[in-house]
């Protein structure tokens, strides 16, 4: 059977619209990328590789991606151009605060945005039948602390701060890994350590005769997530039902953290990373299943803050049109925003008073430390 011409016509020129409607639904991506990220073999690498995959298998999108061991190394190549998009983990707020490598005076603190942050857990781990039961019982302690990670130690300070504590309140050990971290733990060697509740060497914990506890900071101690948050803007509260010695029926609060965060410049076109969230997330059924960590690239959870630097334009603009952003979310991008300018515009007063100074470049870590605590902590 025929149609007649008319009605022939009419269909025809139905799915020529419906053709052109799912065409321009389709994020507009660039022919090739370049990603830097962790290591081969780190979760991150790993999951910039799915993304990477679905991407191409989607839109055509060639990603190659540069993978690298130090903090530097990833963000220079987003620096300088030559990649676009950095999978970043706490090197992200260390650039914007200018603290660690990034005090260097040839660095200063970055202007940095986030497009979205899979949601991670980490927390302080203890021997299931010791006598910690809060964080307040850690004083006096041995605490593990690595040497050259400021990435985990930063995360230990801030849980050592819900109870009111400091690095001066506990027996500070110096480990030179994370590995050896947490096999001190194992072995008696340290009654605390920070870590992901996931990492395989606390399994072996959980399965000793001493068994494994998480020490709790509750959602509803004020005054503990104020002394958290203090540390670094970037920590949540969250229930954790993963990893070792946990589950759906026995969770621990602990804290949220965000790694990897797919991380921009400032000036980094709105359009161009309006298309690549939604291409993040016209694409999560093809890389969802990936790890057991990729679920959480869902943007009602990836696309919320707290992170480690404020949201990109772009991507807010994306996940107001999904309905994911509140205004919650808009006061804290504002908050943090604020913080990132102070710390911008201390630096120029920093740089402009060691110059007065005739200050020797040996002693500008010192100085800028000072300054920056003085000014704006």
């Amino acid at each position: 059977m025929f149609l007649k011409p008319l009605a022939k016509s009419a269909t025809l020129l139905a799915a020529a619209l419906i053709a052109q409607s799912l065409h321009a639904d389709q994020p507009a991506l660039p022919k090739s990328m370049l990603w830097a990220t962790y290591d081969v073999g780190s979760s991150g690498y790993v999951e910039a590789s799915a993304v990477a995959d679905a991407f191409g298998k989607t839109y055509g999108t060639r990603v190659r991606i540069m993978p690298s061991g130090t903090s530097i190394s990833r963000l220079l190549p987003l620096k300088t151009g030559r990649v676009q998009y950095g999978w970043l983990a706490n090197e992200l707020y260390f650039a914007t605060e200018a603290t660690y490598e990034f005090a260097a005076q040839e660095w200063g603190p970055q202007d940095l945005r986030v497009i979205a942050g899979r949601p991670s857990t980490f927390g302080m781990a203890v021997a299931g039948d010791s006598d910690i039961a809060t964080m307040a019982d850690l004083r006096g302690k041995r605490v593990a602390r690595i040497k050259a990670n400021p990435s985990i130690n930063i995360k230990i300070e801030a849980m050592l701060a819900f109870g009111g504590l400091s690095w001066d309140d506990v027996e500070v050990v110096e480990l030179p890994s994370y590995g050896a971290m947490l096999k001190a733990l194992v072995d008696g060697q340290v009654d605390a350590v920070g870590s992901t509740p996931t990492a395989a060497t606390l399994y072996e914990m959980e399965s000793s005769s001493h068994g494994i506890a998480w020490v709790p900071m509750p959602a509803g101690d004020a005054e503990g997530w104020n002394n958290i948050t203090s540390v670094a803007s970037f920590f949540a509260p969250v229930d954790a039902t993963a990893g070792a010695g946990l589950s759906q029926e026995t969770p621990a609060a602990i804290f949220s953290v965000r790694y990897p965060m797919i991380t921009v410049y400032a000036d980094a076109d709105e359009e161009e990373v309006y298309n690549f969230i939604k291409a993040l997330d016209q694409t999560y059924d093809l890389y969802a299943s990936a790890t057991a960590a990729t679920p959480g690239w869902d943007l009602n959870r990836a696309g919320r803050p707290p992170a480690d630097a404020p949201f990109h334009p772009g991507a807010i603009r994306y996940l107001k049109e999904k309905g994911i952003w509140t205004e919650a979310d808009d006061a804290w991008n504002a908050r943090r925003l604020e913080r990132l300018n102070a710390v911008i515009s201390t630096w120029q007063a920093a740089s402009e008073a060691a110059a007065d100074q005739s200050l020797p470049a040996k002693d500008w870590p010192a100085f800028w430390d000072k300054y920056r605590k003085d000014m704006i902590n």
